[in-house]
């Protein structure tokens, strides 16, 4: 390995995922700085990722850093952890459904965890800021900004049938969960724009590319944070073979996410000092919550054989239909599996949700394993509030090697509990008309019998089939607790110009998708640094 001179920039940002691409658009916008980004991954060139249902094909390609958990205790089995690894990181990869959780998720950073100015009615701007909505507008969506979102280009029959079952078992219908509130059932919205996956790179990243201020680098993997003192001074980086160094005169901004961003700090002495010294690494700066705090939702699935109709995958991602996709921006193609859901509260009767259903005419998520070969509907359960905390370490302090991710799962019991309590809703549910009429029997759980499992066959259903929703947070926490990791102005104690803008700020996960407060946070923090 070689090393190369150090380059000079205002700002370093380290990530093109949901967060970095915001940051380099919005701060390129002004000509008198110098902005470069730097991301792990190749461009985002691969037609794949722009077809919605070809999202299933990004797992485990070059797209994705493909990480998996460390073994966990109470399910015995380790987890896959897909996170994207290209221009527009995990929203080039992910399902593309628009959420935002509710007004009390935020309202609680500010009040439980010392994030000031984060509560709802400070946030909103900046949701509003960031979007494009093909239907609905104010006061809670944006018409102008660079992130389209709009009702999917293809629904299928089932996931109608679905929602009007719903519907009959009691549910409001909801055509706007990013609304005044979230509570019901509906069709998700999704990021995209005439049927075509819109990442963070498509929304703000390309349209900045031509600017002589900013500087985009692919495959440029960051090892470590360079510090003069207490002072964040710059980042080494390997490309091509060679060890470079990118000084930031302003500010260095981490957006590699919530794996990514404390791996960095850790590798830079930033971190536990016991953890550290334990890998080898000298201790910068004494900050014993980076890595800690990690929260995620995790799903479960009812997956029934269905009968007169399809399977989108199966029967409907054919050449003729991935033609009219190109063609027209529509058809099956433009299907993101998890068309249709629900937030409802199915534990103690609160108006605040406890459980996300997330569902399609398809086999979704089944642990990695091979689906089925017949047709299929499947709907998962996610609970919103896991009590569960796990951690991010270091394996070792090389930096290409994997972290050890261990969110603990399942070891409060109570979040198996309310798995099993919205799998009970989601199974009552088949029973209404329409949709009842198209199941012809059990796949998973595999029963004859399905009302008859008790409590203790569907907690073993959880444990087996439980597989990542792929909403890590917290684990570079904002607030004032001991644990905290940055201030609310998303500033690292301890160090001097160098913030994390990402995920991994949320003191606690969203009630849904996190994929929109990600790009919330961005637009709230590039104003700021701005």
């Amino acid at each position: 390995m070689t090393s190369t001179g150090i380059e000079g920039f205002d700002y370093v940002i380290v990530g093109a995922g949901s967060a970095g691409c915001v940051l380099a658009d919005r701060l390129s916008r002004d000509d008198r700085v110098r902005v470069l980004l730097l991301e792990a991954g190749g461009p985002d060139t691969d037609e794949l990722i722009h077809i919605p249902a070809a999202l299933g094909m990004l797992f485990g390609s070059h797209t994705d850093w493909s990480y998996r958990t460390v073994e966990q205790p109470q399910p015995g089995r380790a987890f896959s952890w897909p996170r994207g690894k290209t221009l527009g990181g995990s929203s080039s990869t992910n399902v593309m459904i628009y959420t935002r959780g509710n007004r009390h998720d935020y309202d609680s950073w500010r009040d439980e965890h010392g994030a000031k100015g984060w509560g709802y009615d400070d946030i909103l701007p900046y949701f509003m800021k960031s979007e494009s909505n093909h239907r609905l507008g104010e006061p809670y969506h944006g018409s102008d900004g660079p992130l389209h979102v709009e009702d999917r280009a293809y629904t299928h029959e089932l996931s109608q049938s679905w929602l009007d079952a719903a519907v009959e078992w009691g549910m409001d219908r909801n055509d706007d969960f990013a609304g005044a509130s979230c509570v019901g059932a509906g069709l998700y919205q999704v990021t995209c724009h005439h049927g075509r996956r819109w990442s963070t790179a498509d929304a703000y990243l390309r349209p900045a590319l031509g600017r002589p201020n900013l500087t985009v680098r692919t495959s440029a993997v960051a090892t470590k944070i360079t510090l003069d003192g207490s002072r964040a001074a710059g980042i080494t980086y390997l490309r091509d073979g060679q060890e470079r160094t990118a000084h930031a005169d302003r500010e260095i901004l981490l957006c590699g996410g919530s794996i990514n961003s404390p791996q960095l700090l850790l590798l830079s002495g930033i971190g536990d000092p016991d953890e550290l010294h334990d890998v080898g690494i000298d201790v910068r700066v004494p900050l014993p919550g980076v890595g800690r705090n990690l929260q995620d939702h995790l799903m479960a699935p009812v997956v029934w054989e269905t009968r007169n109709s399809t399977d989108i995958v199966r029967d409907l991602l054919t050449p003729d239909n991935l033609e009219r996709w190109r063609t027209h921006g529509d058809g099956p193609f433009a299907s993101n599996y998890g068309e249709v859901g629900a937030f409802l509260n199915v534990t103690d009767g609160q108006s605040r949700p406890d459980v996300q259903l997330v569902g399609g005419a398809t086999a979704l998520i089944l642990s990695g394993e091979e689906g089925p070969d017949r047709p299929v509907f499947t709907m998962n359960c996610v609970p919103l509030h896991p009590q569960t905390r796990g951690t991010v370490r270091l394996a070792s302090p090389d930096p290409q090697a994997p972290p050890l991710i261990d969110p603990r799962y399942f070891d409060v019991p109570a979040d198996a509990s309310v798995m099993v309590a919205g799998l009970r809703a989601v199974m009552d549910i088949a029973h209404r008309a329409p949709f009842a009429e198209y199941l012809a029997r059990s796949y998973l759980p595999a029963s004859d019998d399905l009302d008859g499992l008790d409590d203790a066959a569907l907690e073993e259903h959880v444990r087996r089939w439980s597989a990542t929703a792929y909403h890590p947070v917290g684990t570079c926490a904002m607030g004032t607790g001991h644990d905290s990791v940055v201030n609310s102005d998303l500033e690292v104690y301890g160090v001097e110009r160098l913030r994390v803008v990402d995920a991994s700020v949320m003191p606690t996960v969203i009630s849904g998708n996190t994929n929109a407060p990600t790009i919330m946070i961005a637009e709230k923090a590039a104003e700021r640094i701005g």
